[in-house]
């Protein structure tokens, strides 16, 4: 049992840090409104500069594809239309367990608003066990444990375009948004080799053109982000130098001691919560993260939206973002999913609790391995010493 007594004196010296650092980050604030409202003014000449300079940049930049003062308010759907979710969870694998295997369970939501058809929940579990499943990504140097979230990751995207496929078929012509919980820009695929990427970019990507022949809207929906992709476009306007050539000019320095650090490490929510109000929207931005070099057609732009508890980042491919009608589609759904959910879109809540593997989960599922195994003529069926010393306690 975890002494809480013990972390006391920790705690409080914890929370002294972090009243400093809201102090200092208030100051960066005031800063970054001020600078903001600068590049208002200049943005065509720093677009410019992005477009040019952008591969000589030591910081990771978005691209204002709107004025950067066109802040849109949105209004929640009150009409008839659908929304698709899933999410994904995992039993990892152990080398202590009865069997060297992991399992990928993927909640589907479908859920119908004003239309009197049942809502669909439920979740379809895959079990991997075969070499090329357990050891093909070592080739890479790529644990099995990290090559199984990968593997999730994809498992996701395709089960959420099947999902709108089938779907689409089967019900009435409703509006529709296939919605992720995360990222659609993959900044962990570029950590990777890129046989490895080969392995897992193209069925996501193929499951999108899915999505897009359809034109069904995509979006992915980031809660309490902390990426700083837009903030990062103001050092454009504070830069010192006439041209912001970073790898002539700072390259030697740490990246905090720049001349352009100065509202450093501000976090695009904690900007656009001070420039959005309730319901509103920020202009869309380009990501130029550099895994987005293999996304072709489906190169991914967001936005920032005020959803009242929160400043959620939303991510959605071109084919969504650059039609105005997918787009209000998309926004006005995920507002009204905020609000059904009581500051969480409830298509996404309800994916996760239909995905998520308990621990007593896991025991059964170890329990029916072990009564299989024993059926099929195995001897010796156990788990480790270890295993079974860690599930009792002698004292």
């Amino acid at each position: 049992m975890l002494d809480l007594q013990k972390l006391m004196g920790q705690m409080q010296g914890m929370s002294e840090q972090l009243h400093r650092e809201a102090q200092q980050l208030t100051g960066k604030l005031d800063r970054a409104e001020i600078i903001f409202h600068e590049a208002v003014v200049n943005q065509a000449s720093l677009n410019q500069q992005s477009e040019q300079y952008r591969d000589r940049y030591i910081f990771n930049c978005a691209e204002p594809v709107e004025a950067l003062s066109e802040i849109q308010a949105i209004s929640p759907v009150s009409t008839s239309h659908m929304v698709l979710a899933t999410d994904g969870s995992q039993i990892a694998p152990s080398r202590h367990e009865i069997a060297y295997c992991y399992l990928i369970n993927i909640g589907r939501v479908a859920i119908y608003y004003n239309s009197g058809i049942y809502p669909l929940l439920d979740n379809v579990p895959e079990v991997f066990y075969k070499t090329e499943d357990l050891y093909k990504a070592r080739q890479w140097g790529i644990q099995t444990e990290q090559w199984m979230t990968f593997k999730r990751t994809v498992a996701e995207n395709v089960a959420l375009a099947n999902l709108a496929v089938e779907t689409l078929a089967s019900s009435p012509k409703l509006p529709m948004l296939a919605f992720t919980d995360g990222a659609l820009v993959h900044w962990e695929f570029d950590e990777i080799p890129a046989d490895a990427r080969s392995q897992l970019l193209p069925d996501i990507l193929a499951a999108w053109d899915d999505l897009k022949a359809r034109r069904i809207p995509l979006a992915g929906y980031i809660s309490a982000p902390r990426a700083a992709e837009t903030t990062n476009f103001l050092r454009l306007q504070i830069c010192p130098f006439e041209q912001p050539d970073c790898k002539t000019h700072c390259d030697a320095k740490p990246l905090d001691s720049a001349p352009c650090s100065q509202i450093q490490p501000l976090r695009d929510g904690t900007l656009w919560g001070r420039l959005l109000k309730v319901g509103e929207c920020s202009p869309f931005w380009k990501s130029h993260a550099r895994i987005l070099q293999e996304y072709g057609e489906h190169q991914i732009y967001f936005c920032y939206l005020h959803v009242g508890t929160e400043i959620a980042r939303i991510e959605m491919p071109a084919w969504t973002t650059l039609d105005l009608e997918l787009r209000s589609q998309a926004l006005q759904i995920i507002l009204a999913q905020v609000q059904k959910g009581y500051g969480y879109p409830v298509a996404l809540a309800e994916a996760h609790n239909q995905a998520v593997v308990t621990g007593s989960d896991r025991r059964r599922f170890f329990a029916i391995l072990e009564q299989q195994m024993v059926k099929s003529g195995l001897r010796n069926v156990t788990t480790s010493y270890k295993e079974s010393r860690k599930r009792s306690s002698i004292a």
